[in-house]
């Protein structure tokens, strides 16, 4: 396995040639992420705000939803058709998108049109369509887009879980916000969310494709010079209940939904999420193989897939999973999660189960990393999350390096996760 490891290693120290860099404009330095790449004649760039996310939706849940879909919509003076038009014509794609934690709007074109797609984009920072008309059309299909969400009960049972375990924080409401919500948000509201996030001092930006790194700090340059200084708060964060608990949503359901969670007690910059990773495929994330769909699928017949994984966030961390079951068995269904989680927790995992999960995280590398936009993506996030630029070839290093007991003591530490929280969609 090691020659296997090193050539991967090196090969993504091929393919990892994203720098990071800064920029100063108006007197804020903000961060540059730039990657060359020759491959095909192409060019990207993504403008990230940080601490911009759903989390900041405050009194007004689906603000940072809405304000991105009305981005969506073009400038202003072009109008939606327009805009889109305009776009259509030159092969440019821009839109915009929102988070938990940050709110991300993003260009790419073939290069011959690249500048051509910086002035837009630039144009749509600087003269966003907050019209009347976009704004109830925006609300219209928002209003619609919930309305059949009322049938997903996977999405009920998960805004369930969210509401039992966040409960009186921004976590606990639907990023895309409620009937009530939209009902109270006004287009000065999307106005001033806009105005507040969409700044300098929350800025990260990132650009790529096949041009040179001067080239790509002017258009940088240009599309930051377009924003206002702003200012940035410490991103709060959640603690979730750390107690178990329960809701039950009665639904005209041919079989159960259910959804678990439990505290997490990591922080995302930890020197350990290595192991974090390793555990979590083992006992969820790993799909066929992973102990509880072996235990819940394989040997029981419970469900057809049941998954289980960690998040690890700036504003929270949690341990959540899922599984559709019969109605008659979803009492056996909730007993058999908690006891796997449980044995887990207690004994820990096998080395063939190490063995597996080193083979399939180390082994699919070089499939994460197959494309500029998946390269610039974890470059941005290394730094995101407060690490060095090129901690993800030391992290299968130590991947590679983890002995059984090392992994073990590492799960035994973790006891919260017992303290599991359900919320099912169920039949009276």
């Amino acid at each position: 396995m090691r020659e296997i490891i090193f050539l991967l290693l090196v090969l993504q120290g091929v393919l990892l040639s994203a720098t990071l860099e800064e920029i100063e404009v108006k007197g804020v330095k903000v961060p540059f992420i730039f990657e060359k790449d020759s491959t095909l004649p192409i060019g990207s760039l993504e403008l990230v705000f940080q601490n911009s996310g759903s989390i900041e939706d405050n009194k007004h849940p689906g603000t940072a939803a809405f304000c991105a879909s009305i981005l969506n919509e073009g400038t202003k003076k072009l109008g939606s058709v327009g805009f889109a038009q305009k776009l259509e014509e030159n092969a440019i794609h821009i839109g915009a998108h929102r988070g938990n934690e940050t709110f991300s709007m993003e260009l790419s074109s073939i290069m011959e049109k690249f500048d051509e797609g910086v002035d837009y984009f630039t144009e749509l920072l600087s003269d966003p369509n907050f019209s009347n008309e976009s704004f109830e059309k925006i609300k219209l299909l928002k209003m619609a887009t919930i309305q059949k969400k009322e049938s997903d009960f996977d999405y009920i049972a998960s805004v369930g879980l969210k509401k039992l375990r966040y409960v009186g924080t921004a976590i606990e409401n639907p990023a895309i916000g409620t009937v009530e919500s939209l009902n109270t948000i006004t287009l000065k509201d999307i106005e001033t969310f806009f105005n507040k996030h969409m700044v300098l001092s929350r800025a990260v930006i990132i650009v790529g494709g096949d041009l040179e790194i001067k080239d790509a700090k002017k258009l940088a340059e240009k599309v930051l010079s377009s924003l206002e200084v702003g200012e940035v708060k410490p991103l709060v964060t959640f603690k979730s209940l750390e107690k178990s608990a329960r809701v039950e949503i009665f639904k005209d359901t041919e079989q159960a939904y259910v959804y678990f969670g439990a505290p997490y007690h990591m922080k995302v910059d930890d020197k350990e999420v290595y192991k974090s990773k390793v555990a979590s495929f083992i006992l969820g994330s790993g799909g066929f193989g992973s102990r509880l769909m072996e235990e819940v699928r394989v040997k029981r017949g419970l469900a057809y897939s049941a998954y289980a994984r960690t998040s690890l966030n700036h504003s929270h961390s949690q341990f959540s999973g899922h599984l559709q079951t019969k109605l008659e068995s979803q009492e056996d269904a909730i007993k058999l999660v908690k006891e796997v989680v449980s044995e887990f927790v207690q004994k820990g995992a096998t080395a063939d189960e190490l063995e597996q999960a080193k083979k399939f995280i180390i082994g699919s590398e070089p499939l994460r990393n197959e494309t500029l936009a998946q390269r610039l993506n974890r470059t941005f996030m290394e730094y995101y999350k407060g690490l060095e630029i090129g901690d993800s070839k030391k992290e299968l290093e130590l991947i590679d390096k983890l002995t059984l007991k090392e992994l073990n003591d590492f799960i035994a530490v973790h006891t919260e996760i017992n303290n599991l929280s359900f919320s099912i969609v169920t039949k009276k």
